[in-house]
């Protein structure tokens, strides 16, 4: 099993769980950022985490070419 099969497992027993207590998905996905943020926070710079997320922000259309590639 990957860390990636291994995470989503768990986020799709977060999400059963929270749903099963009408917590809404977009307050799961909320907390599990803060969390990824907390862990980050352990051993990297904020400047490195911020670099992180922008990089993550910028490529969110599935159907843009992703932002660092030059044509």
């Amino acid at each position: 099993m990957s860390s990636h099969e291994m995470v989503a497992r768990h986020v799709t027993a977060a999400l059963d769980e929270a749903s099963a207590r009408s917590i809404s998905r977009d307050v799961v996905a909320r907390c599990l950022l803060s969390e990824a943020i907390r862990i980050f926070r352990e051993q990297r710079s904020i400047d490195d985490i911020a670099a992180e997320l922008t990089a993550a922000a910028d490529n969110l259309d599935d159907d843009a070419p992703l932002a660092f590639i030059r044509p």
